[in-house]
C-alpha cells in the first residue's frame, strides 16, 4: 500500500542548534526483544543518566510516522516537542532514549546523525529465528500483526509487500516485513558510515543475560558516566501469546478508547476505579484475559529460520570478527 512519506519536522540549522543542549546524548537503537527495555530501566536509575519515563519516542524512524498509535503520552511530531521529553534532565547528566525500531529503520541512523553527530548509539542483536518468534508475538500483543501464526505472517511477506493482506488497523505495515528485521550487517552499517565504528557499541544478547551486570558497566563506560555505582537490575521483557485476536481488538480498543462499545466500556470502568488504579485494571484484565504463555516454538520452522538466515549470521560473524556461527548453533545448520 503506498505510504503516506511524512519525516521528522527538523527545525532549520539555526533552530536545530538552539534546541541541541535538549537532544539525547545517546540512543539505544534496538532490536525489539533483545533486552533494550531491561537495559533501558537500568541505566535509568543511574544518577548521571536521564531517560523519559515513556520509552520509544520514534521520532527518528520515518516508517513509523505513516499511522502513529495512540498512547497516553502522545507522541512527539516536532523536534520542538521531541526535545521537550528532555527538558527535565539535569546539568551534567547524559540524556539517551530508546526506540527499539530505530536500527532495523532505513531512515533513523541518518536523521539522528543530522541533528547530533556525536551521538552515542547502543545495538543489541539477537540469534535470528527465536528474535523473530519473539518480535511477531509481540507484534500480535500490540496489534500491529493480526496473523497469529508465524510461519503464515511470514508467508505474507511478499502479498504484503505489494500493498495486499496488510491488516487494516496495523500502526506499522512496513514494520511486517519480517526478513528484513535481520538484515544486521545492513543494518550496522548505516549507523557506522554515519556515526563511525567508535561511537557504536553492539551487544549481543546471550552476553546481556548472561552477565547481566558486566555487559551494563560496559555500557555506562561506553557512556562515559561512572559504571562503580551498583547496578538495579531488571527482568526483561517478556513474550505472551494472544489468548483471541477478538478480545485483544476489544480491549485494545478500549484501551485507547476508540468506537462507541469501547467509549462505553471505558467509561464504566472509570466509574468503578479510582483513577490511580485504573490503567492498572485494564492492564491486569488483559494479562488475565487476553493473553497466555506462549506455545513451546515449532522446531521445524526454527530448522527453517536457521537455514534461511544463516547467510547472515555468517556474514555479520565477519563484520564483527566473532564466532555467532557457534554461539547461536549454526554451525551445524544446512
Amino acid at each position: 500500500m503506498p505510504a503516506r512519506e511524512r519525516a521528522p519536522r527538523l527545525s532549520a540549522e539555526a533552530g536545530v542548534r538552539e534546541l541541541r543542549a535538549r537532544l539525547p546524548d545517546f540512543f539505544i537503537v534496538g532490536h525489539a526483544k533483545s533486552g533494550t527495555t531491561a537495559l533501558y530501566e537500568m541505566l535509568r536509575t543511574h544518577p548521571q543518566i536521564f531517560m523519559p519515563a515513556s520509552k520509544e519516542p520514534w521520532f527518528f524512524a520515518e516508517e513509523l510516522r505513516e499511522r502513529t498509535p495512540p498512547r497516553p503520552g502522545g507522541t512527539p511530531e516536532t523536534l520542538e516537542d521531541y526535545c521537550s521529553w528532555f527538558a527535565p534532565a539535569r546539568a551534567g547528566q547524559r540524556a539517551g532514549e530508546a526506540s527499539a525500531l530505530y536500527l532495523w529503520s532505513r531512515t533513523a541512523a541518518g536523521a539522528i546523525a543530522r541533528v547530533r553527530p556525536d551521538a552515542r548509539i547502543v545495538a543489541i542483536l539477537r540469534e535470528p529465528a527465536s528474535f523473530l518468534r519473539s518480535l511477531h508475538l509481540q507484534f500480535v500483543q500490540s496489534y500491529v500483526e493480526t496473523e497469529p501464526d508465524l510461519r503464515r505472517a511470514l508467508a505474507l511477506e511478499r502479498p504484503r509487500s505489494r500493498g495486499e493482506q496488510i491488516p487494516r488497523h496495523t500502526y506499522w505495515p512496513r514494520a511486517l516485513m519480517y526478513s528484513e528485521h535481520v538484515r544486521y550487517v545492513e543494518q550496522l552499517r548505516r549507523y557506522h558510515d554515519a556515526f563511525g565504528a567508535e561511537q557504536v557499541l553492539v551487544l549481543i544478547y546471550d552476553d546481556f543475560r548472561a552477565e547481566n551486570e558486566a555487559t551494563v558497566r560496559r555500557v555506562l563506560r561506553f557512556l562515559q558516566v561512572d559504571d562503580s555505582l551498583p547496578i538495579e537490575t531488571s527482568s526483561a521483557n517478556p513474550s505472551v501469546r494472544v489468548r483471541s485476536q477478538r478480545v485483544n481488538e476489544l480491549v485494545h480498543g478500549v484501551s485507547v478508547g476508540h468506537g462507541p462499545v469501547s467509549l462505553a466500556v471505558k467509561e464504566a470502568v472509570k466509574a468503578v476505579t479510582p483513577r490511580r488504579l485504573r490503567r492498572g485494571a485494564l492492564e491486569a484484565t488483559q494479562r488475565r484475559i487476553v493473553y497466555a504463555s506462549p506455545r513451546p516454538q515449532e522446531e521445524e520452522l526454527m530448522r527453517e529460520l536457521r537455514v534461511r538466515f544463516k547467510g547472515e549470521v555468517v556474514a555479520l560473524s565477519e563484520y564483527l570478527g566473532r564466532d555467532l556461527v557457534r554461539m547461536w548453533g549454526y554451525d551445524g545448520v544446512r
